[in-house]
């Protein structure tokens, strides 16, 4: 029986999290490192000089957080939780917020799969192959889109040479294996080239069984269906030049996983204006099934292809007045099948582009800035039993400007995006939809002290409405409900408030955030009624505050030895005792002490997440649970070459969790105890 230690008001979780105790003299001994360059920021700035929170992953870090899904490897980051649905589909969600509201980025360039739409649809990023991933949060996110209100993950890989390796060729080769789903996973990549010219190939084979969940689940041992099996591959080539350089690169992605929790008992479920009426009419009270041919018993899968070309340039002093011109494009041509028995249930297509112009002029009058176009076009259809969206064509336009100004100790930061969207609907009874909208922020970040900085932000943006929260109309079993759009909707306005307290070096370290986000007009997906678990889901706009704070805290103790306290917390809800937001996730606190000795490192964490109730109508209670989890890493060779090896063993109590932000946490609980084992060389 597990002891629940006492859960700290968010009050006191702001305040651990702000304040820290010194240790001068391991300060004189702390050597400074420099601060992580943020490719994300439209002005390349260090993770130091933003003013407002930013989490980079990348080394060893990165290759001891990488799952098989994005979600899950940005999980344990502080303001960070996931989509969880299974184990093949997992989308971040950063303070309490998910869908449209999070941009994924492939270097700059919008990933465009279905992720959006549906928890239930993969993200098409691939972790392993990842060099670095970025995650801006709030009014960071402002040049990549007004409606990025919950923040920006931009994920690096070396898909398209930047440069061309001193010796000919260098590369990398990873496996790794798990305990809980039996994963066998393995990746590699390499680039080579000589004179002008480099080129790169890479990729990716997963093949994970059912998972297995924490002791005492009355489902059983394993979740049905949560198997993920996943092919990517990548060739791209470049030329390099002394100011520059222009690649060209194609990624085909093949994935097929599991979609636990899909239930056909209410396929006939429809609503009676603000009711929900189960059961079909004339005595057919199972209509549905007898339309269709499906396997009882088997657990609906998706098989997806998707097929990207990238275009990335760079260009130093490309004209007077201007320091560098960059480019980033790509084309899209995404598809899953949704496969219940041996027959396609729902096809979902998505054709899409998304190209980004952006030009950094020379300082004018003491201002360094960037100035830019962005378009994208997304041609989405689904087809089939769960076709609950007519197919649409979405367009949106949009120009940017981002500027910084320098003074003393401070730095000061305004940008400025408008933007265009078109939606064309392919139905007699649904109406075009045209919106724009205009976002400002203003920023500023005080180095008051030696390694201490105070940054803050103030933003307003507008959000546009997207064609699922506008064109919604069926069932949606994979969430077990019935959705239905609303055409009326307007623009959202987000009026946002970010402070961050930071000590970036010496013995202390630390960053401490508090933000508040008050939401005009905020489009959310409310639940009229509810029948055995299957909700009516109506989207609707009320005004809505999302407040909360977020940070982490690490004491270097001696050479050998480090410690951190680290949590979150979100409280988001209706204005006017409209009551709370559905799938909000719980707070969390933690503890984790690591070391370094020699060629070895590890870490042991420990933390809380807490019971969340503070629900939304018609939605449950979730548990709170205690996670433990160690790793270790070592660095060694291979006769000349450099490899890493490294273990790492999670929710090591083999603890039951449920994940309140899951459409399916019932169905689908958290993974038990796991063990991963896994070597990486590089040459």
């Amino acid at each position: 029986m597990s002891v629940r230690p006492q859960q700290p008001t968010p009050l006191a979780l702001a305040i651990m999290l702000a304040f820290a105790t010194p240790a001068s003299a391991l300060a004189q001994q702390a050597a400074t490192l420099p601060a992580v360059t943020v490719s994300a920021s439209a002005l390349a700035l260090g993770s130091d000089d933003m003013s407002t929170p930013v989490t980079v992953l990348e080394g060893e870090a990165l290759v001891l957080a990488r799952a098989a899904t994005l979600g899950e490897t940005l999980a344990g980051q502080p303001g960070i939780t996931s989509s969880h649905f299974g184990a093949g589909a997992s989308r971040p969600i950063i303070r309490g917020m998910d869908g449209p509201r999070v941009k994924v980025l492939s270097d700059g360039a919008e990933v465009q799969d279905a992720s959006t739409i549906s928890p239930d649809h993969a993200v098409a990023a691939e972790p392993m192959l990842s060099e670095q991933i970025e995650v801006l949060r709030g009014p960071s996110a402002l040049a990549y889109g007004g409606g990025a209100v919950g923040g920006v993950v931009n994920v690096i890989d070396k898909k398209i040479p930047t440069r061309v390796p001193a010796k000919g060729f260098e590369g990398s080769a990873e496996v790794r294996a798990n305990s809980a789903a039996r994963e066998k996973a393995g990746a590699f990549e390499v680039t080579g080239g000589s004179g002008n010219i480099a080129f790169h190939a890479e990729g990716v084979k997963r093949d994970a069984k059912e998972y297995k969940v924490g002791s005492g689940w009355e489902g059983g041992s394993k979740v049905a269906g949560s198997y993920n099996k996943t092919d990517t591959g990548s060739v791209g080539v470049s030329w390099v030049g002394q100011r520059g350089f222009l690649g060209l690169a194609f990624t085909s992605q093949h994935a097929e996983y599991g979609l636990p929790g899909h239930n056909h008992e209410f396929e006939s479920c429809h609503p009676h204006g603000t009711h929900l009426h189960c059961g079909g009419h004339d005595g057919h009270d199972h209509g549905a099934e007898e339309e269709h041919d499906h396997e009882h018993g088997s657990v609906p899968f998706v098989k997806l292809k998707s097929e990207r070309w990238d275009v990335r340039g760079e260009l130093r002093d490309p004209v007077p007045g201007f320091a560098k011109l960059r480019l980033r494009a790509a084309f899209t041509d995404y598809k899953h099948d949704e496969i219940e028995g041996r027959q396609i249930a729902t096809t979902f297509k998505n054709k899409g582009h998304d190209a980004r112009l952006e030009m950094e002029h020379h300082p004018v009058f003491g201002w360094r800035g960037v100035v830019g176009l962005q378009t994208s076009k997304r041609d989405f259809s689904a087809l089939g039993e769960e076709a609950y969206v007519a197919p649409t064509v979405t367009k949106k336009h949009a120009a940017f400007l981002v500027e910084e100004y320098k003074l003393d100790q401070w730095r000061f930061e305004a940008g400025l995006r408008h933007e265009w969207q078109d939606i064309t609907v392919d139905s007699a009874t649904l109406q075009d939809r045209s919106a724009k909208g205009t976002s400002i922020s203003l920023g500023a970040v005080w180095k008051f002290a030696p390694q201490y900085s105070l940054g803050s932000t103030l933003s307003r943006t507008h959000r546009l409405p997207s064609a699922e929260e506008l064109y919604a109309q069926g069932v949606h079993m994979a969430t077990a409900t019935y959705e239905l759009g609303n055409q009326n909707l307007g623009k959202e306005t987000s009026n946002n408030i970010d402070l961050t307290l930071r000590k970036y070096a010496g013995a202390t370290t630390f960053s401490a955030s508090a933000y508040r986000n008050k939401v005009d007009n905020y489009i959310f997906g409310s639940t009229l009624d509810n029948h055995e678990g299957f909700q009516l889901i109506q989207y609707a706009q009320r005004d809505a505050t999302f407040t909360g704070v977020e940070g982490q805290i690490r004491q270097q103790l001696n050479p050998m030895f480090g410690a951190s306290v680290f949590g979150d917390y979100v409280r988001a809800k209706l204005a006017d005792g409209g009551g709370n937001l559905p799938r909000i996730p719980a707070q969390r606190v933690g503890v984790k002490v690591d070391a370094n000795w020699q060629a070895w490192s590890g870490v042991a964490e420990f933390y809380r997440v807490g019971k969340q109730d503070k629900v939304a109508a018609f939605e449950t209670a979730t548990p709170g649970y205690n996670m433990l989890n160690l790793s270790a890493n070592y660095d060694t060779r291979i006769g000349s070459t450099p490899a890493q090896l490294y273990i790492k063993a999670n929710n090591l109590t083999n603890e039951l969790a449920y994940s309140h932000t899951s459409f399916i946490k019932n169905a689908a609980p958290l993974m038990g105890r796991n063990i991963t084992v896994g070597m990486r060389v590089t040459f």
